[in-house]
């Protein structure tokens, strides 16, 4: 796991630690809005607690960080509301924490950090090249060394490195790729925004063997899962 998971990353440098509304006061006020907005797992909140997400958005949106909103990030692209981020990793761990995760959609990266100092190893994939390289080099900058990355179409996954023990989209399809759910091993878990835009909902899955238990969750609001590269 992630120098994160340690307790060390809060040390680890000043841009890190941030400063007035990117301080440590601040997002201790997101982590009040999260447990009131119902989110429990106190794993997931110490690692959003710790997490510098400002540092995951373009510097003049920084002051906004620590609120509990979805903001852009170029390219069409979004970085997800914190609550979401929150529900759907709270989600992938509530039985067991799975050692290998497929994250399809990198983005900011924010989302793939955060699982990256709760789970053993996240296997990232990202269609817009300059999003990934941007994701990359945070990781690189932030000594996050348990995230694999690659430039790929979502929607076929990463067929070499699976099965995965869980799987997480962080874009909305109207149904979850099959290959993908080839992907997931017996008794692991996937979740996803699933549906068209304005009727999308979060969705949890759980294989066992050829049977699925399908769980309907919340509304949400993603952006499409796209196919080919960007």
């Amino acid at each position: 796991m992630s120098a994160l998971s340690d307790g060390l990353f809060g040390t680890a440098t000043a841009s890190a630690r941030g400063a007035g509304l990117t301080s440590q006061r601040a997002r201790d006020r997101l982590i009040s809005t999260l447990r009131e907005d119902g989110i429990a797992d106190p794993r997931v909140l110490d690692v959003i607690r710790s997490m510098p997400r400002h540092l995951f958005i373009d510097e003049a949106l920084a002051a906004r960080a620590y609120e509990n909103n979805a903001l852009p990030i170029g390219l069409g692209q979004t970085i997800s509301q914190p609550w979401v981020v929150a529900r759907m990793t709270e989600l992938l761990i509530a039985d067991r924490v799975p050692d290998r995760v497929l994250e399809i959609g990198t983005g900011s990266g924010y989302q793939a950090a955060v699982l990256a100092a709760l789970v053993g190893t996240v296997f990232t994939v990202e269609r817009i090249e300059e999003l990934l390289r941007k994701a990359r080099r945070l990781f690189r900058n932030l000594k996050i060394e348990n995230i694999r990355s690659r430039h790929d179409d979502g929607n076929i996954g990463w067929p070499s490195e699976g099965p995965f023990d869980a799987i997480v989209l962080t874009a909305a399809g109207e149904t979850v790729p099959r290959a993908l759910c080839e992907q997931l091993v017996d008794g692991g878990v996937l979740v996803a925004p699933v549906g068209p835009p304005q009727q999308q909902r979060l969705v949890r899955w759980r294989r066992n063997g050829d049977a699925w238990l399908h769980e309907d969750l919340e509304a949400v609001s993603f952006v499409p899962l796209l196919g080919g590269l960007g």
